[in-house]
């Protein structure tokens, strides 16, 4: 099984993610579940589904977290300092035949590494597994659905 590539911050932030579930988390869904247990009938009772959904749906995410930060599962991963793409980097792009202003830019790395500034491109993806160990100046060929495309690397920088 692959081992998934976390940055620290995303990794610090999994952790406390996973213990506020594990303890304020179910405390609170647990007081959601008793007080509409006492509005009666459970069988068309709402809020008794609701909060049973959201539990399930809160375990079933505690239990990813667990998995994801299980110490055989993960590794924590620092961004290249030499200027190479590795999972961690911010990394600026552009399609051959485009414009500067069409420039996408993407960090590298897990799902889970998820930013409101940057979308986030997985190393294992057909693009992000070509770019692994590229650097600025760079032209990457790679096999997409709809046949090869070429990328040039304008930037690389480490991710903040």
């Amino acid at each position: 099984m692959a081992r998934h590539h976390l940055s620290r911050s995303a990794f610090e932030r999994l952790q406390a993610e996973l213990h506020d579930l594990s303890t304020r988390g179910r405390i609170e869904v647990a007081n959601k579940i008793e007080a509409a247990r006492l509005l009666g009938d459970l069988s068309e009772n709402g809020d008794y589904h609701a909060a049973k959904d959201e539990q399930g749906h809160m375990e079933g995410r505690i239990r990813h977290l667990e998995h994801l930060l299980d110490p055989d599962n993960h590794e924590i991963v620092e961004a290249g300092a030499d200027g190479t793409i590795t999972p961690g980097t911010i990394v600026t792009i552009l399609y051959e035949g485009d414009s500067e202003d069409m420039a996408e830019r993407y960090l590298i790395g897990h799902p889970e590494e998820k930013t409101d500034a940057l979308d986030i491109m997985s190393p294992q993806s057909p693009l992000g597994a070509a770019l692994l160990g590229k650097a600025e100046g760079d032209v990457v060929e790679y096999q997409a659905p709809n046949g090869v495309l070429k990328v040039r690397v304008l930037e690389v920088e480490a991710a903040g």
